[in-house]
């Protein structure tokens, strides 16, 4: 028995309960979205058209789902989505924002610089995970906070994890998350000082957190943009969400996934044509089948993938709301 049966809820009868709809279980609402004065009712039903999509995808890859979805709106976040929301759980890579977020927070404050080199020496490079540091066999090397960054939230490297506590300590990180309002996204300190385990958050903080981001309470507007222009680069994650996109949509979505052991984490924001931040999305799972499987074969991933061309198509033609940030730019190169 999963969470959801355990519980007697499920994502369509919550969109049920919050807008006043029925719907039978698991079943997608039909029909396109109205146009005119309805404008609305239209949010409200491709909210809970979202939700019923996220309920469908989650059934069918089984397992435990906590996730919190929101759709914007004028009068403010419509909420598609929300299972087990505020269960604090270990939030894996996808806290490599939060981590980012705190040492940008010492950039804007002027106690750190971008181009501050830190050295990557051979003891501190993670062998065996996930990133590059650890292919390059060449140690060692002094690199900037800015090309740790570049590697912690596109490629997830987890030697990026260490070179961060070298110029913002775990005790730090937390005491900056705290201060901006999320206190259950912490890591977690281990005997060194400068080095964590990832640690924890909760669906709901996640997506408040991307939400500020996007909204630009939470760093000055240059870090908010390298945050989201690497969130968004063609390198980030692609086996999720944006899997079944072209190259044009994926821009569109800035994303973070997170695994371990049987997890499958993803979060994120997916704007609109002109930049709008329009659906806000924090997806965790656990216990599916296929834990040695961490590839796109995965079944949380593979309903992550369906969820996120889904919604793409449904929100065709709805403007997201807020501060636009524009897609970055494109340019495959030859060489040369």
């Amino acid at each position: 028995m999963d969470r959801r049966t355990a519980l007697g809820l499920g994502t369509v009868a919550t969109a049920g309960a919050v807008f006043g709809t029925a719907m039978p279980a698991a079943a997608e609402p039909t029909g396109q979205a109205g146009t005119g004065g309805e404008a609305g009712s239209d949010r409200e039903r491709l909210a809970a058209r979202i939700g019923a999509v996220f309920q469908r995808v989650s059934t069918r890859a089984g397992g435990n789902w906590q996730a919190y979805v929101s759709l914007a709106g004028p009068d403010g976040p419509l909420v598609a989505v929300d299972e087990s929301a505020d269960l604090r759980i270990e939030a894996y890579s996808v806290n490599k924002i939060a981590v980012a977020v705190a040492v940008l927070d010492k950039v804007d404050r002027g106690l750190l610089a971008i181009d501050h080199q830190v050295e990557v020496t051979e003891a501190i490079v993670v062998t065996g995970g996930d990133g590059i540091f650890s292919l390059d066999g060449a140690h060692p090397s002094l690199v900037t906070v800015g090309h740790v960054l570049a590697n912690l939230l596109t490629v997830s490297d987890d030697t990026a994890v260490r070179l961060c506590g070298l110029v913002c300590p775990a005790a730090e990180i937390n005491q900056i998350l705290v201060a901006k309002g999320f206190p259950n996204t912490q890591v977690q300190p281990v005997a060194n000082p400068n080095r964590f385990y990832l640690g924890t958050s909760t669906p709901r903080e996640t997506h408040d957190l991307l939400r500020a981001l996007v909204a630009g309470t939470l760093l000055s507007p240059a870090s908010t943009e390298r945050v989201l222009r690497l969130l968004r680069s063609p390198v980030a994650f692609t086996d999720g969400v944006r899997r079944e996109m072209s190259s044009a949509e994926r821009a569109r979505v800035a994303t973070k996934a997170g695994w371990f052991a049987d997890a499958r984490h993803e979060a994120g924001v997916i704007f609109d044509t002109a930049g709008a931040p329009l659906v806000t999305y924090a997806l965790f799972a656990d216990g599916q089948a296929g834990a040695d499987d961490f590839g796109a074969t995965h079944p949380a991933v593979q309903a992550r993938a369906r969820w996120g061309r889904r919604v793409m198509d449904l929100t065709d033609g709805f403007g997201g709301t807020g501060t636009r940030h524009r897609k970055p730019t494109y340019r495959p190169s030859n060489g040369g």
